[in-house]
Order: structure tokens, then sequence, then C-alpha cells
């Protein structure tokens, strides 16, 4: 199957308006780090202090989106992703109105710190939202996740480059009241739409919820990390040595192509064949990471040469970020998939808060390009983790779905989450998986018969699965 029948099976299933509120509503999360950066940096004149309150709001997002993205589960994704639209486009008004009065340190990262933790988490949710609608195919669900990560490049490229149109054309405060609209618009419109899980409700029937940490899924975490790391110091990095070269509105520029060649990098990732399995394709990946970083410290001569070797590094992003996000699904339970992707979220967020924060020293006190010493380090650090964990044995494929085998309809019949079909999702049936959202539902079969199906499984799958944790 091509790359665009696989994409337009994909688009197909979710609809083309809920894909443009999701790219609308992450923007904002691409815009906001960049963006209280330039601001406060701009108003404050000292990088440190930009990269304080910028860290505030990273720590606020590594803290709330595990908390955000377990509530979705439970109480489901409508009613979250409204209260916190409502709350993240405040907490950034209030941010740019302390910033414009020049208030204290202390007022300014409390409202980036409520951003943080009030943010919509439109990507995370869209991927569990995927994974549902998907109902349990492994080539539909790889497809979607191929697609959600274009999406999300698409933003990560768009957002930081919109910013640094809006720094250099108006005010850095633009940027902020922009990524405000947007949050109010996109992520609200994202919270309505259709396709959102209801959510568990939290009731005394429901199964207890299976266990989240494993083995597997902590290492994608820390690889997580380390890639969170890279972001926060190649921002920080590119932000003052732009501001040395005097071009600092090229920061949010040469930020965003590094999106740009990320985005690509996910569409070629999205092509490569089956058979090169994704713990291979992380092992490859953080080789690109590693070997790309180093070009990093030979950048200082100018913004052109900064721009090409950002670039460079882009191309081993997107492909990192998809390949641990397909590896999460395989490690987690379903029931729990909107807070596992919001915690590896997370997970980036936080190491970029701390790569953003050693930055901003580094930039200070030592060199303005200093801040990609750290890259290189964390860049490093990934290559051995995925080296000596990225195995097959670790991270087994899960049973596809198949004409004569329950396996994959009964890991859907057994999430306690599902209730019945996600609303707008089609149903498990047996077959190829249909591409209309209103797909007649699968009848006839109690939990009593189901049952020898789902005994036979574990059955059958025990012995291949990997001890956790």
């Amino acid at each position: 199957m091509s790359v665009v029948t696989k994409f337009r099976s994909a688009a197909r299933l979710t609809g083309g308006g809920v894909l443009l509120w999701s790219l609308l509503g992450r923007l904002p999360n691409a815009m906001c780090p960049i963006g209280t950066l330039l601001l406060v940096t701009h108003n404050t004149d000292s990088v440190w202090r930009g990269s304080v309150v910028a860290g505030a709001l990273a720590v606020g997002q590594a803290v709330g989106g595990p908390l955000v993205g377990r509530l979705a589960d439970r109480r489901g994704q409508r009613t979250v992703g409204l209260v916190t639209a409502i709350v993240n486009t405040l907490a950034i008004l209030a941010l740019v109105a302390a910033s414009a009065s020049g208030l204290s340190l202390g007022a300014q990262i409390a409202p980036a710190a409520l951003i943080g933790l009030s943010a919509p988490l439109v990507g995370p949710l869209s991927r569990s939202r995927w994974v549902r609608l998907a109902g349990g195919d492994a080539e539909l669900t790889s497809s979607m996740l191929s697609l959600d990560g274009i999406v999300d490049e698409i933003s990560f490229t768009a957002g930081p480059a919109l910013v640094g149109l809006l720094a250099t054309l108006v005010s850095p405060a633009a940027g902020l009241l922009t990524a405000a609209a947007l949050v109010g618009l996109g992520a609200t419109l994202f919270a309505l739409h259709p396709t959102a899980p209801p959510g568990t409700g939290g009731g005394s029937r429901q199964r207890p919820a299976e266990r989240l940490l494993s083995t597997p899924y902590g290492l994608l975490l820390a690889g997580m990390a380390l890639l969170g790391a890279c972001f926060g110091s190649v921002q920080v990095g590119v932000t003052a040595t732009t501001d040395a070269l005097g071009r600092p509105g090229a920061a949010g520029l040469i930020y965003g192509f590094l999106g740009f060649t990320s985005a690509f990098a996910g569409i070629a990732t999205a092509a490569l064949p089956a058979r090169w399995e994704l713990p291979a394709r992380l092992r490859a990946g953080t080789v690109l990471l590693f070997a790309t970083s180093v070009l990093l410290l030979f950048s200082g001569g100018g913004v052109a040469v900064l721009a090409a070797a950002v670039g460079c590094l882009g191309v081993a992003v997107a492909p990192q970020m998809i390949t641990m996000f397909g590896l999460v699904e395989r490690t987690v339970p379903t029931a729990r998939l909107g807070e596992a992707m919001a915690a590896l979220v997370s997970a980036i967020i936080l190491a970029q808060s701390a790569g953003t924060f050693l930055g901003g020293w580094a930039a200070d006190h030592v060199a303005p390009d200093a801040p990609f010493r750290i890259t290189v380090v964390a860049a490093a650090a990934a290559l051995l983790l995925a080296a000596f964990t990225a195995t097959d044995r670790r991270y087994p494929r899960r049973a596809p779905l198949t004409a004569d085998g329950p396996a994959a309809r009964d890991e859907v019949a057994d999430d306690p989450t599902a209730g019945g079909p996600v609303a707008g999702a089609p149903a498990p049936v047996p077959g190829p998986v249909p591409t209309s959202k209103t797909a007649p539902s699968r009848g006839g079969e109690s939990a009593q018969e189901m049952e020898p199906a789902r005994a036979r499984r574990e059955e059958n799958e025990e012995p291949a699965q990997p001890s956790r944790a």
C-alpha cells in the first residue's frame, strides 16, 4: 500500500475537519515556549530570565499533562478539553499583561506555569483518539499515527515560524496573543468534535485500571526526555546565537526550519517497509540524531550556517518521535492510552525545561553557542540508551486484526473505557476495517461468549510477552 493510500484511508476515518482543528489546537503548544522566551527576553533584556519563565511553562505542562490525560480518559475529552481551553487562553493573556507591565519575575512565572498546567493536550489526546478509531487494525493504526505525526510536525514548523514573523513585523507579544486566539478556536472545536471519546466515568463498576508503568514504557519515557533536552538546548542556543549575530528575529524562523525538515522526514518514515521493525528504526534514528547534533558545534559562522545545521538536526526528529509513539501503543493498556501519550509528551517537556534552563545559563556565562554542547551530550545518551535497550523482544508487535483471529477484537473488547464503539469510530467487526465513521457494531456476542476466545488468546500469547517491571 502506497503512502498516499495509507494517508487517504486514515484521513477518511478521522474526517478532514477534526484534523484541521487538531492542527490549529496544537499550534499554541509550539508557539508558547519560544514566544515566552522571546517576549520575556525582550522585556527584561536577559536571556536567562526568559529561559526561567519559559522553563516554568514547560514544568507546568510536564506536571499537568498526565493529570489532564487521565481526566480525559475518565471524564471524556469533550468536557476536559473545553475547560482547559478556557483556562489556557486566560493564562496566556495574563502572561502577556504581566510581562508588558514589567512585573517581577515571580509574577511572570506564575501565569507561565498555569499555561503549562492547563494545556489542552490536543496532540496526545488526538493520538489516543486515532488509535481507538482504528479499532485494533495494526496497519491502520500505524498510518494514522504517521499522519498525526505529520500534523504534529506542521504545527512544530508553523508555530515558531509564525512567532518569529510576528515578533519581527509586529512585536514579541503578538505571537502569544495569536496563540491565545488559536487555543480558543482550535482546541475548543477539537474537543467538541463527535470523535471525542466519552470517558469511563470512573464508576465503581469499572474494572480496576491496569498498570501503566513498565520497563519498556519507562525506557521510552527516558528516550523522550533526552529528545526534550535536545529541543530545549537547541531552542536557547538558536536564540542566543542569532542575538549575538545581530539577527534576533531570525530565531523563530530557524527553529521553525527544524520542524520543516522534520515534517519531510516524517513523510519518509511512513514510506519505510513494514519489515523494518520499530526497535531497529529507533536505533538507527538515534545514530542520525547524534551525528546531526555534532554539526551544531560548527554553526556559529552565520545565520545561514546555523539554519543549515538546525535543518539537518530536524531530519532526525520526526522519525524518533513517530517511532516512540508507535512503541508506546504496544506497551501500555488501551484504557490508559491518553494518559500514557500525555506522560510521554510531559517527559519531553520536563527535559526541555531542564535543557532550556541549562542552555540559558551556558549562553549567559560561557558563550552564545554553548547550549549546543548540551544537545550533543543528550543525543549521545539517547544513542547509548537505544543501542542497549531497543530490541524486538522488549517491544513485540501486538496481534493484528484478522478475519480468523479474535485477538485484536478482544483487545478492544477488554478496554474498560470503551463501553461500546467510540462515537464516530468504526466498530471492531471481522474482516477489513471499514472506513466509514458510522459502521454498524458487532452484535450478538455477550461477555460470556467472548471469554473462551479471550482465554485462547491469553494462552497463545503469554509465552511471547516480555516480563514487566
